[in-house]
Order: structure tokens, then C-alpha cells, then sequence
């Protein structure tokens, strides 16, 4: 699929520099051209006699040849890639493209490429969460570069949390993706969208939690399917077992319902359309225990007072030009239940699930829905995955917004 393309891989040191081996390989093997840059510091995790090896190229780590006096000219890398991936892409340098410095041949062949830049960056989980880190990788977004967001799981510094580098198959993918789509087709170019999805856990005490059976795939599938469309996507996401594949698409992981509501209402601000496609819960305990409620013979009475009704929250805040998007979950009197949402919460699309349905709702990889708009537009949709749902939904934001 990669057939004849020209990708240039820039290397900077951090421990995942392991990773980009595998990625180089499976680029040549899906019939790509592999040049490889990478910097000093980057030698200290991986030779470039191995990534020289797989790419079946010269790796290049300085502007001249001291030997021979070749110059390795920045400008000549630049204009022969179709595609420059940075993996790893470590916070230094990350600030360094951020500012403009040009202090080695991998940071002058990124101001000189013309190409699409894919950045994938590296580093422990407090590092990417600094401030200056954060603003950093905003900017490289605002640049037009795509951020192949890190994933969470154990870090070099024995941490757990978000800093992964992504996958070399997932990385691999998103390249793929980048060729093979229609790339003329982007109606969401420029969109910012909010999208809550998944479950939130409400605490009863150290051990115990109340939630709800949802999965986050439909959520997940409406980020992805925006991504794909050109968005620019916040996903606030609560505890699921999946993650986001997409380019540019920003995960903010929360836990309970509080917590959920917060983010959601801080960053709707700044976006232009929401999908709230979250099971919140509508309900939490009034009072957490400290310690383990321990079982006795008698019975136990928990209090539950009200959550943030966040699609209600962010229809009092919506201003002209925002387009809020709601889900209803129904059992009965169904479209009757929707349009009360609709209206009450001041939504301009609600997303009607019904858990009548066979292979709809929770925990299935697919999904049937009904639209309704202000308008009172009733579209209905067959059973399909929640990829394809995902795509009905955001065709009816587009309609709405064109």
C-alpha cells in the first residue's frame, strides 16, 4: 500500500527509539522508501548501523560527513519525503520544533520539509502533562502536524500513566490511513469537537463503586470517524478497556461523573460542536465512606444525591454558532422521551438508542439510531456497526453546519 512512497524517519533519544526498528520494517515491507535522521542523543538508545540495516539507506545524524566531506543537506531531505515521522519524538525536541531551533540535521530537515509531519511523542507521564509540554505539542498541532497521541500503560521511569509511545502497527496504520484516504474530503478540516464517552464510576467506599454497563465504543467510534473527517477532537473518556486510534484526537481521562462534568464544561468554550455520547451517571453517593462498609444482617440505606446534568449545563452555555449533539438511551416511549431532551436541554441533534433492540446499546460492536433534530427531522437508521453509526451521526453534523 506504501508502494514508492518516500518516508523519512527522525529519531530523538528516548527509550522507545527500540520501537522505531519495528516501524521502519514494516514501512519496507509494505514497499515504502525509508531514510533515516536521527540525533546524537538518539544513539545512546539504538545504533544507526540496525536502523541502517532495516531502511536499507545511509542513516544520516550529522549535516556533513567528517571522512569525506559530503554535506547531508537538510533542504534535499525535505523535499524528497512525501512523509517525516518523528518517533521518538522526546519533550526537548518537541519544544524545539515547537521554537523554531535548529541545532541538529533532524530539526533543520523539519523546518525545510514540505511534506505532511507525523509527530509520536515519548516521555514520562509528568513530563507530558507539564504545562510547557502541553503548549508545546498545541502548537505543532496548530503548525498542521499530526500528533499520533502516546498511550498509557508502565514507563521507563516505573511510573503508570499516559507517555507511551504509540505502537509501531498503530503508527504503521495511521501512515496507511493518511495515503489511502481521500484526503480532498476533510468537511470537519478545522472543527474543534467535544466528545464525552464511556461509563463514570461513582464511589461508595475504597473497594465499591457505582456504574452502568457502558462500554465507550460508540464514543471512541464517533472520535475516530471526526478525526478521519479533518476535526480536531477533546475526548473526555471515563474507565473503559479501549483507546482512541485516531490522529489528533486529545483524551482527557476521568473517573466519576464530577469529574466528567468539569472537563466537559471547561473546553466546551473552545469547540464548535459537542457529542455527548457519555453514560453519566445521574446519581451519586452523598457520603464516602473512608473505610470498607462492612456486611452485617441488617439492611443498608445509601443516600444519592444528583450529578451535573452536563448536556443540560452545556445548553444554558451553547452561544450562535455551537452545535450540541445528545444521546437518549430509551425503554419505552421512546421518540416521545427524545424530543422532551431535545427541547428541555436545549440540544440541536438527539441520538435515540433504544434497549429494545437486539444488538444495540451497550457492550455491542454495533449499534441502531434514530436522529432527531430541532426541526423535528426523524431519521432512522438500520443495525450497523458503531463505526458506521458513527458516521450517520456525524453526516447530520455536518448537514447541520454546511
Amino acid at each position: 500500500m506504501l508502494k514508492g512512497k518516500h518516508i523519512l524517519i527522525g529519531v530523538t533519544g528516548g527509550i522507545a527509539a527500540y520501537k522505531t526498528a519495528t516501524i521502519i520494517r514494516l514501512l519496507v515491507k509494505e514497499g515504502a522508501e525509508v531514510k533515516v535522521v536521527m540525533t546524537e542523543h538518539a544513539k545512546e538508545f539504538i545504533t544507526p548501523l540496525t536502523l541502517s540495516t532495516l531502511s536499507k539507506n545511509p542513516v544520516l545524524t550529522a549535516f556533513y560527513n567528517v571522512e569525506n566531506g559530503d554535506w547531508n543537506s537538510h533542504v534535499d531531505l525535505g523535499l524528497w519525503a512525501d512523509l517525516y515521522l518523528i518517533a521518538p519524538a522526546t519533550a526537548n525536541s518537541i519544544a524545539k520544533m515547537a521554537g523554531g531551533i535548529t541545532n541538529n540535521l533532524l530539526l533543520t530537515a523539519y523546518l525545510s520539509a514540505r511534506c505532511p509531519v507525523f509527530v509520536a511523542p515519548s516521555m514520562d507521564m509528568d513530563m507530558l502533562a507539564h504545562p510547557s509540554t502541553t503548549i508545546n505539542i498545541e502548537t505543532l498541532r496548530a503548525f498542521g502536524n499530526t500528533i499520533l497521541e502516546p498511550s498509557s500503560g508502565e514507563l521507563a521511569s516505573g511510573l503508570t500513566g499516559k507517555g507511551r509511545m504509540a505502537e509501531p502497527e498503530e503508527i504503521v496504520k495511521e501512515i496507511n490511513g493518511f495515503f489511502t484516504k481521500k484526503k480532498s474530503y476533510k468537511p470537519l478540516k478545522g472543527k474543534h469537537i467535544l466528545i464525552n464517552a464511556g461509563p463514570t464510576r461513582e464511589q461508595i467506599d475504597p473497594v465499591r463503586y457505582i456504574s452502568n454497563y457502558s462500554s465507550g465504543k460508540m464514543g471512541i467510534a464517533i472520535a475516530q470517524a471526526a478525526s478521519d473527517l479533518g476535526a480536531i477532537v477533546e475526548l473526555v473518556l471515563g474507565p473503559v478497556n479501549i483507546s482512541p486510534a485516531g490522529a489528533n484526537i486529545i483524551v482527557t481521562n476521568v473517573t466519576n461523573a464530577a469529574s466528567m462534568a468539569e472537563e466537559c464544561i471547561s473546553k466546551f468554550h473552545k469547540c464548535d460542536i459537542a457529542i455527548l455520547s457519555a453514560a453519566v451517571a445521574d446519581f451519586t453517593p452523598a457520603e464516602v465512606k473512608n473505610n470498607k462498609i462492612k456486611k452485617d444482617k441488617t439492611d443498608l440505606n445509601l443516600i444519592l444525591k444528583p450529578t451535573t446534568d452536563i448536556a443540560a449545563a452545556l445548553g444554558k452555555m451553547k452561544k450562535k454558532g455551537q452545535l450540541l449533539v445528545g444521546f437518549a438511551l430509551e425503554t419505552d416511549n421512546e421518540i416521545e422521551n427524545a424530543r422532551k431532551k431535545l427541547h428541555s436541554k436545549n440540544l440541536d441533534v438527539v441520538v435515540l438508542n433504544s434497549l429494545k433492540e437486539e444488538g444495540a446499546g451497550f457492550g455491542h460492536d454495533t449499534n441502531k439510531i434514530t436522529l432527531i433534530d430541532r426541526n423535528n427531522i426523524i431519521d432512522k437508521f438500520e443495525l450497523k456497526s458503531k463505526e458506521e453509526a458513527a458516521k450517520d451521526i456525524l453526516n447530520k453534523v455536518i448537514s447541520m453546519i454546511q
